[in-house]
């Protein structure tokens, strides 16, 4: 069924998250609730994809505008309420009234809203002739949420906020998802008569399927899994999704052949890929893009962003972020690897290991209480521990290059730009600030002070 316009509503404040941002503007499985909504609305190819914003509207505009360029931006002016907010909408994107087909309405503080159910309510209002259909849901406790009030034949005679609910209506489990197809003619005639006369002060949407009865078809489809349409209004009902969400995230890789030890403080994000036999230990956040191979382990207490972690590789205890860890690499334990790093085949950063754009070849091992950043490593070098590439000088940051084969002694520090070629041998506690030669031994010598008793006698 094809949407002539599609409108999410993103105007409020959201004063239950006590936060200094847009609730819209809150993350849930790592991307926030609008780019989840506009995706969902966006896979349904609308004419138009329309989002209202007002509290701190630029803010909110500039954020949508990056999930769609595409997107129309209507500006809600301060007549507060969703009803508002349509009529706003439907003003900018039918100025003469001429719109034509079915306009989809939909709030963006439903995080789990998907595509399947946006298509099922669409197809639902197509094939029963209805003027306008409400997404509804059943709750065990539907507090807060607009009870949908059905006449004696089971048809929907309208929706009742909570506030303006009496004891009769409050005990209604079915509620309202604000959720809504309208036909774009019923729409525009329902709206133009709203008022504010109701508890909160507000122009409500609701109200508009009250006028959209008078006149014609009122229709109700319930989404299959209430998950989906659940709205969050403050953090406690967010952490509550996010872990019901979370464990089904983490089943459905299970059920895929994966193993997760333990799903309850394990959290894995949309975009996340993981390969068959593959092993997430405990305490481990798996985010953004980040993909692992087949038989690879990841953890525990292991975070990866935007990661790529090949098979049969180990990741334990570690940070890694936009970095690619070869087949058969071991990773840990606490090592950071900022963005920007390669690591081959068999290779090794060990503990307390920090690296940046390093690029590190097959069988390179990094293993302990080092720093490598702005670096190339060949293939099958070893670095002692403590070995520092002193890679900015306080205005550039330099390369440093060291060969295949490469013995590096403990404590070396490399002051870049420098390159040292293959088969090298440095000695312990080396300083190296110019380039070494294939198949040499460099070190570099300190010369050893010694003076006695040099505190003066009351000191000793």
């Amino acid at each position: 069924m094809t949407v002539t316009a599609a409108i999410v509503l993103a105007a409020g404040e959201g004063t239950r998250m006590r936060s200094s941002k847009p609730k819209v503007l809150h993350t849930f499985a790592g991307k926030t609730f609008l780019e989840r909504v506009m995706s969902s609305v966006d896979a349904l190819d609308p004419a138009t994809l329309a989002v209202v914003v007002r509290y701190q509207g630029e803010r909110v505009a500039e954020a949508a505008r990056g999930y769609d360029a595409d997107v129309t931006i209507v500006e809600q002016d301060d007549i507060p309420g969703t009803g508002r907010a349509v009529q706003c909408a439907m003003r900018q994107l039918a100025p003469g009234g001429n719109l034509e087909g079915d306009v989809l309405i939909t709030a963006s503080d439903m995080p789990l809203l998907d595509t399947g159910t946006l298509r099922s309510l669409l197809d639902y209002h197509a094939s029963s002739g209805d003027d306008a259909t409400v997404l509804t849901t059943v709750l065990d406790d539907p507090t807060g949420y607009g009870r949908i009030i059905r006449d004696s034949d089971g048809d929907v005679l309208k929706i009742v906020e909570q506030k303006d609910a009496n004891s009769s209506e409050l005990a209604v489990h079915e509620v309202n998802t604000s959720v809504y197809v309208f036909d774009a003619h019923v729409l525009m005639d329902a709206i133009a008569g709203l008022d504010a006369n109701n508890a909160q002060g507000e122009f409500y949407l609701t109200d508009a399927l009250k006028a959209a009865k008078a006149s014609g078809k009122v229709g109700a489809f319930a989404a299959p899994d209430p998950l989906s349409v659940e709205g969050v209004n403050d953090r406690v009902q967010l952490a509550a999704l996010a872990k019901a969400y979370n464990v089904r995230v983490c089943e459905r890789w299970m059920l895929d052949g994966v193993t997760i030890l333990d799903p309850e403080t394990t959290w894995i994000e949309d975009d996340v890929t993981i390969g068959r036999d593959a092993t997430i230990l405990p305490g481990c956040f798996l985010e953004g893009r980040t993909t692992i191979g087949e038989n690879a382990v990841v953890g525990p207490y292991t975070t990866l962003i935007d990661a790529t972690v090949d098979s049969d590789a180990h990741v334990e205890r570690s940070r890694v972020q936009e970095s690619h860890i070869g087949r058969a690499a071991n990773i840990g334990p606490w090592t950071y690897l900022r963005p920007g790093n390669e690591l081959g085949e068999e290779s090794k950063a060990g503990a307390f290991v920090e690296m940046k754009k390093a690029h590190i070849g097959d069988g390179t091992k990094v293993p302990h209480l080092s720093y490598v950043g702005d670096a190339d490593l060949g293939e099958r070098t070893n670095i002692g521990g403590g070995t520092i590439t002193a890679n900015y000088d306080g205005v550039h940051k330099n390369h440093t290059t060291i060969g295949s084969d490469v013995h590096i002694g403990a404590g070396n520090l490399f002051v870049a730009p420098v390159e040292v070629g293959d088969n090298v041998t440095s000695g312990a506690g080396s300083v190296i600030r110019h380039d070494v030669p294939d198949d040499a031994m460099v070190y570099s010598e300190n010369t050893q002070h010694i003076v006695e008793q040099w505190k003066p006698a009351w000191e000793r």
